[in-house]
């Protein structure tokens, strides 16, 4: 437990115990009439509990009660990394259309892409790293995950090098 839970579970320890001194008179009258009395004993050590523990996520937040009443406790929630091809590194591809993207704005140099249906059913844009290829309609592609920040859209990339797209080609002098 760290720190600041045993020191509130110390500070609400001592006010439920000033509650019950304050509340000596009531006590008297609770082992005479049990059933009625216990009820507001309780009610005043919970609410200086809930008023601390209030105050704590005061503190914490750094925001008005205000702010307290109307919005929750901010938390986050863990974002699961959604894997495009269904939880596999690759898959197979038939291209349908070849494809030039225009990148975002601070880049300028268009991108070669193609589009091309999956053999998990699903049709995306998919870029072909390197300089040149001879992709047409039908040729088969191997296509990996791998997001491409500049062009919108563009979440896969082709393999070079695995079926129907050879390796970059070595430019000689």
């Amino acid at each position: 437990m760290n720190i600041l839970a045993r020191s509130l579970v110390r500070v609400a320890g001592s006010c439920f115990t000033n509650s019950i001194k304050a509340n000596q008179p009531q006590l008297t009258r609770l082992c005479a009439d049990p059933v009625t009395q216990a009820g507001s004993i309780l009610n005043t050590g919970n609410s200086h509990i809930g008023c601390l523990i209030q105050g704590f996520a005061q503190i914490r937040l750094k925001s008005t009660l205000r702010q307290l009443h109307y919005c929750k406790p901010y938390k986050t929630k863990k974002r699961k990394k959604k894997n495009l091809l269904n939880g596999k590194p690759f898959a197979k591809g038939v291209v349908i259309k070849t494809l030039i993207k225009k990148p975002k704005k601070p880049n300028s140099a268009n991108r070669k892409c193609v589009l091309v249906r999956l053999s998990i059913g699903k049709e995306m844009i998919a870029y072909i790293p390197g300089e040149g290829h001879s992709l047409q309609e039908h040729n088969v592609v191997l296509c990996r995950v791998g997001k491409l920040k500049d062009t919108p859209g563009v979440k896969i990339k082709c393999v070079r090098g695995k079926y129907d797209l050879p390796h970059v080609v070595k430019k000689t002098n």
